[in-house]
Order: C-alpha cells, then structure tokens, then sequence
C-alpha cells in the first residue's frame, strides 16, 4: 500500500501547534499554572497507567469503571483511543526497530517522533492486537468517538473557566484561558513527552539489558513521562506493572498505582522476573 497522508489529522496537529503562539498573549498567575499542571499530570497518568500498562500490556487489573475512567480521560490527551493506542504499541513491541516497526528512528527521527502518526496506514489496527477489549462496547465507542471525546473536553473545560471566573474573579481567568492553559498548551506538551519515547528513548540513553532492539532508559524522559523513559526496562520486562528497576530510578505512574493499590482500585500487580543479563 503506497504511503498517504491523513491530511484531516496533520491539519488537527498544525492547528494545536499554532494555538500555542497565544501563551505569549496570555495572563500567567497561579490559576493558569494550577490548570496546565493538573491537566497534564492527569492526562499523563491515563497515557502511562491506562492506555499503556494497563490497556496494552495488562500489567494489572482493576474494575470495569475504573478502566472506562482511564479509557475515557486518556481520550482527553488527543492521541486516538484506547484500542488504536495499545493495538499500535502490541505491534511495535513484536517489530520493534526492524523496518516494519511504524515508530522506530531507523526510518528517521521525525517518522519516529511524528510522522507515523499522519500514514493513513495506520489509521486503523489490526484486529488481532484488540479482540480482549472489543468485547466492551463502553471502549469501543471511546475508541470510536475519540475526538468527539476531546472535542468535549475542550468545551467542558470552557464551562468550568467560565464558572470559576464568574464565582471566583479574583483568579483572574477565564473559559478561555481554561480551554487554552488545559486543553492547547498542556496537550500539545504531553504530545511530545509521549512521543519522546518513541523516537528519543531508541537513541539516546542507557541499556542496561539486551532486548534485541535500541531501546534505552533515559531519566529526563522518565521524570517527563512518570517512568515511561526507563524504556529499555520496559523492552525487557514489558508485562511490568513499574518500569523502574534500580531503587533510584524513579516511576510517578508506579507510584500512583501502589497508592491506588491500597484502596483496592488496582490489584493483582505483574512484577519483573530476576534476571542475569
């Protein structure tokens, strides 16, 4: 199948990008920080805990509302669904930096970091990678409603700035600002800390296991992603429920879910096996 553009989608990402010429436009105080912080952490978290750990590796396991929570607000980072994203990344772990891995630096760093994302190719999955969740309507329709999803988002988000500037004026913000601190500026951040680990975690970083691949841990992209970037960790212990190994290697997403663990929300943690290598 010859290369094609989703144009549609690459307009969609532009459009995001240029939204973020308005942050030198915009008021910054402590509301508009609080906004772009809590937006990215929690979208952050239901990229790494949800549509990565637990959607595509099933490190853990948790309830069926909880799960829909993690499908349902991992929408909300802009980054397809849960079924695309955790069938893409099942592919990527078989292919992993052979040509046909969609998302290695071998076919070029901006393919690795971007590029894919916009091959019409990979609009769909393949329905091998998803057939244990398609059995959740609830996640199918996520799935399938995406970016309606985060459309909504982005308007419940104006609502909320809204409110708060009309009961709380002396915050100084707006629905606006809400929409463009929380729904532009904090997305378009989490797009590339995401795909940092795509592109950067195959070049530069350490391996501390052969996996066969060019998967690397780097700590600056792990403290970005709340443990994603100890990546060649993951590569050797992909059904981990944590990706750090070493005690100083710090893992947020792990972290949050110990806690979450002692309130019974998840359970039934899949640890990494000791190893020599």
């Amino acid at each position: 199948m010859q290369n094609k553009t989703n144009y549609l989608a690459l307009l969609a990402f532009i459009a995001m990008h240029l939204g973020c010429i308005l942050i030198f436009f915009m008021t910054w105080n402590i509301t508009a920080l609080v906004v772009f912080l809590s937006t990215f952490f929690i979208r952050t978290f239901a990229l790494t805990a949800g549509y990565h750990r637990y959607f595509a590796h099933k490190s853990f396991q948790t309830t069926r509302t909880f799960q829909f929570i993690l499908a349902l607000v991992g929408s909300w980072a802009s980054q397809n669904g849960p079924l695309w994203w955790s069938g893409h990344h099942r592919y990527h772990h078989i292919h992993s930096d052979k040509k046909t891995d969609l998302h290695s630096p071998k076919n070029g760093f901006v393919q690795s970091h971007v590029s894919w994302v916009f091959d019409a190719r990979h609009d769909s999955v393949d329905p091998k990678f998803t057939k244990d969740w398609v059995k959740f309507p609830e996640l199918v329709w996520i799935d399938k409603y995406c970016h309606l999803s985060f459309t909504l988002y982005l308007i419940g988000l104006f609502i909320l700035g809204s409110a708060i500037s009309y009961a709380y004026p002396s915050l100084e913000t707006s629905g606006i600002a809400f929409v463009l601190w929380g729904g532009i500026f904090s997305t378009v951040l989490l797009y590339h800390t995401t795909f940092s680990v795509n592109s950067i975690c195959h070049i530069f970083g350490k391996k501390d296991f052969n996996t066969g691949d060019d998967s690397r841990n780097n700590w600056l992209i792990a403290l970005l992603t709340f443990g994603e970037g100890w990546h060649n960790n993951h590569h050797k212990f992909a059904y981990s429920v944590r990706n750090n190994i070493k005690f100083w290697q710090i893992d947020i997403t792990y972290i949050i879910l110990s806690v979450l663990k002692k309130f019974r929300i998840v359970w039934d943690f899949k640890e990494p096996r000791k190893t020599v290598d």
